[in-house]
């Protein structure tokens, strides 16, 4: 039984993680690192930057929103505030894990705790450049487990030097751009396997997807669908 006031780790817990394209249409690049080999959840494992929902992410002020299609996407059977806590979530990953900024210059009256650092360089976030395009939920059984959304971002949309890792913090190692082409031979776990295989057969196209995939897992059956909950096409 779980403690009052400690979090359940065995939860699944909403989580997003952020796809930054580089060169996209010439030679594309995605930025990844690598999880440490102590990590509780994809040790070793090269990864996008991204982690678990913060409350504080639903309540910070937006530069600029989301898309109308992007949080209507998100909230598809979830409440509105789901969405900005994803995207806030997003945005304050991709800051700590790389040191890499996406907003516009502002400022803030009372940020929360966690936001404080980004809040000092003198930007708010902006959700509109991000692009819901792929949805996992972790399976049983594992030490960790998410209701992943990963989100799509142009590297021009970053408001920081995208070869700047300087004001990153240490939980990703080996910070880089890697060549989509090359990427599989790095270690990367399964579903961002199945991630980077969608990404990259649309990489140069900047339009959302026409529907979002989504790998769900549960108790029952592991189902690959497209939402809104229709079956993948065999």
């Amino acid at each position: 039984m779980t403690e009052p006031g400690t979090i359940d780790k065995t939860a699944i817990r909403d989580a997003a993680a952020v796809i930054v394209l580089r060169d996209r249409n010439h030679e594309p690049s995605v930025l990844m690192g690598q999880r440490g080999a102590n990590a509780a959840f994809m040790p070793n494992k090269f990864v996008f930057p991204g982690g678990a929902v913060d409350p504080e992410d639903a309540h910070v002020p937006f530069a600029d929103p989301l898309s109308p299609l992007c949080e209507s996407r998100l909230t598809d059977g979830v409440a509105k505030d789901r969405a900005l806590a994803l995207a806030g979530a997003a945005i304050r990953e991709l800051w700590e894990e790389t040191g890499q900024i996406l907003g516009r210059p502002g400022t803030w009256d009372a940020p929360p705790h966690n936001w404080q650092d980004f809040a000092a360089r003198g930007h708010l976030p902006s959700a509109a450049p991000l692009q819901f395009v792929f949805r996992a939920i972790t399976p049983p059984g594992r030490p960790r487990r998410f209701d992943a959304r990963f989100f799509l971002l142009d590297a021009d949309d970053l408001a920081s030097d995208p070869d700047d890792f300087s004001a990153a913090s240490d939980e990703l190692a080996h910070l880089q751009w890697i060549a989509l082409d090359k990427v599989r031979g790095f270690d990367l776990p399964f579903i961002t396997e199945v991630v980077l295989a969608e990404v990259a057969a649309r990489a140069t196209d900047p339009h959302p997807p026409a529907s979002v995939p989504f790998f769900r897992n549960d108790d029952e059956e592991s189902l690959f669908l497209r939402l809104y909950g229709r079956p993948m096409p065999d």
